[in-house]
C-alpha cells in the first residue's frame, strides 16, 4: 500500500487518475465527517466533500506534509465555513429560524434595549473584520463549543497555539469594543 506521500507524486509527477482515485478513497469518510460537523446536512456536506477534493486535486503539489488526512479536513472545514457564510449572507434569518437551544436563551421578558442591540452590532462587525482564520477559530471555540485538542487537529494548529490565538482574538474584540465605547 503505498503512501501518502507516493501516491501525491503519481497524482502531481505522472498525472495518475488511479492514486487520485485512492486518495478519495481513503479520506472521503473523514473529510465527509467533517463537513457534516459544520454542515450539520447531508446534502451540504456532501457539497463541501466535492469542493474539497477538486481544491485538493488543484493545490496538492502545494502539500507538503506526510499525512492528507490533517490538510484535507482544514480545506473540508475552510470549505464549509465559507459556504455557510456565503449561506447566510444570502438570505435573512428570522427569529424560526434559530435553533431551539438558541430560543431557550432568549428570556421571556422584554429586556430589549437599544444600547445592548448596538453593543452586539459593533461585536458582530469587530468578528467580521478578523481574518478568516480567526474567525473560525472563534466559530469552533464558541458556537460549536469544541475542544481545544480538536481545534488543533482541524486548523493544523497545535494545542498552545489555538490557546494563545484565542486570547489574542479576544483581546483585540475587547480593545476594540473598549475603543468603540469611547468613540
Amino acid at each position: 500500500m503505498m503512501t501518502d506521500r507516493e501516491l501525491a507524486y503519481q497524482v502531481t509527477q505522472r498525472g495518475s487518475q488511479k492514486a487520485y482515485a485512492e486518495i478519495v478513497h481513503r479520506y472521503s469518510g473523514m473529510v465527509f465527517s467533517r463537513a457534516m460537523g459544520v454542515m450539520r446536512s447531508e446534502e451540504g456536506a456532501a457539497e463541501v466533500t466535492q469542493q474539497t477534493f477538486v481544491r485538493a486535486y488543484e493545490n496538492l503539489d502545494t502539500w507538503r506534509g506526510t499525512e492528507l488526512g490533517p490538510w484535507l479536513t482544514a480545506i473540508a472545514a475552510h470549505t464549509a465555513l465559507k459556504l455557510l457564510d456565503k449561506e447566510r449572507r444570502r438570505r435573512t434569518s428570522s427569529i424560526d429560524d434559530l435553533p431551539t437551544s438558541v430560543l431557550g436563551a432568549i428570556p421571556v421578558e422584554s429586556s430589549y434595549s437599544a444600547e445592548h442591540e448596538a453593543r452586539l452590532q459593533q461585536m458582530e462587525a469587530a468578528i467580521a473584520a478578523l481574518p478568516e482564520q480567526d474567525q473560525q477559530l472563534l466559530r469552533l471555540h464558541y458556537y460549536e463549543q469544541c475542544k481545544t485538542a480538536d481545534i488543533a487537529r482541524q486548523t493544523g494548529l497545535s494545542q498552545s497555539n489555538v490557546l494563545v490565538k484565542l486570547h489574542r482574538i479576544r483581546e483585540r474584540l475587547k480593545n476594540f469594543m473598549n475603543h468603540e465605547l469611547y468613540d
